[in-house]
């Protein structure tokens, strides 16, 4: 399945569960087409994506926050005695055992995708200054960060997360959450600069292969949460980002100098042509495919102008 924009102001793609993927609910509610979709497992953390008509689920409880975003229609839910609604666009969330139902406000149906994320996982990201869970009141907000951080996590529900960008995201999280819980936020600190250049140093390095969270913790002398902040105060992004930056930067050399897209891909540490498609085209616009045509003709323009 290819990734999906979350956004309002965008249309969401109708292909999102596809029929082998998704688990029949008709038996259940006796709408044609409901249906949840279930991810691959992630540490600590369960995702769906689901796609129903009227009031589907009886009021119930979690031991776990869950945290998403509607996708289409309106999600409408019984949540600390009010009426709650959340449309495209808008995040929700739920705090651990709050009871809830959940259903479609409207006759059109709703869509939705949902991350449930043990407490324990959040509090491992949250800052050493503040270690008890943020509690927010308001469980459907507009948060434009903390979608993209949200976006992240589910975008993709044919595979699993890769462990940097999973250290990254929960701490984006975690910061949202606190925003929305009203605490006050910690003093930065001081930036370890040396610190985030040892591990930015050590991901220049290593562009051919995956690279764990573990690592980098002991080249860089921090614990994994620590060095995501840190990495994102010192350089603007977060380790996982920048391995990745790196290794588009590498492949599309590659490509202007006439290698292949599949060699480009192989050697600069991605799963397969088509991660290496969807990666690249998400960071420059346009395929690979389309940057190597570019490439040719540009370098065949510069070798006429130098004959004129």
């Amino acid at each position: 399945m290819t990734a999906i924009s979350i956004s309002a102001r965008q249309g969401v793609p109708e292909d999102a569960l596809s029929d082998g993927a998704a688990i029949d609910l008709e038996r259940l509610c006796g709408a044609p087409g409901d249906g949840i979709r279930v991810a691959p497992a992630v540490d600590g953390i369960e995702r769906i994506e689901a796609r129903l008509h009227g009031k589907f689920f009886e009021p119930h409880r979690h031991d776990t926050y869950a945290i998403g975003v509607t996708l289409g229609g309106v999600q409408t839910f019984q949540y600390r005695g009010e009426s709650r609604f959340s449309n495209p666009g808008s995040i929700i969330i739920l705090h651990p055992d709050e009871i809830h139902d959940g259903g479609a406000g409207t006759e059109i149906g709703l869509r939705y995708r949902m991350m449930y994320l043990q407490p324990e996982r959040l509090l491992a990201a949250l800052d050493e200054t503040d270690r008890s869970l943020p509690f927010v009141a308001a469980p459907v907000v507009g948060d434009e960060a903390l979608r993209l951080a949200v976006g992240e996590a589910v975008m993709d529900l044919d595979n699993g997360i890769d462990e940097l960008a999973l250290d990254d995201i929960l701490v984006r999280i975690a910061e949202g959450l606190y925003r929305h819980a009203g605490t006050k936020d910690a003093k930065p600190g001081k930036a370890d600069k040396h610190a985030v250049l040892q591990a930015s140093e050590f991901l220049r390095a290593t562009l051919e292969r995956p690279v764990g969270s573990r690592e980098l913790e002991m080249v860089s002398g921090l614990d994994r949460f620590t060095l995501a902040r840190q990495f994102r105060r010192v350089l603007g992004t977060s380790p996982h980002r920048y391995l990745l930056m790196r290794r588009l930067e590498r492949a599309r050399q590659m490509i202007a100098r006439g290698e292949s897209l599949a060699g480009a891909a192989l050697e600069t540490g991605f799963a397969d042509q088509a991660h290496f498609t969807r990666h690249f085209k998400r960071a420059y616009g346009l395929t690979p495919g389309r940057w190597a045509s570019l490439a040719v003709a540009g370098q065949s323009c510069h070798q006429s102008f130098i004959g004129l």
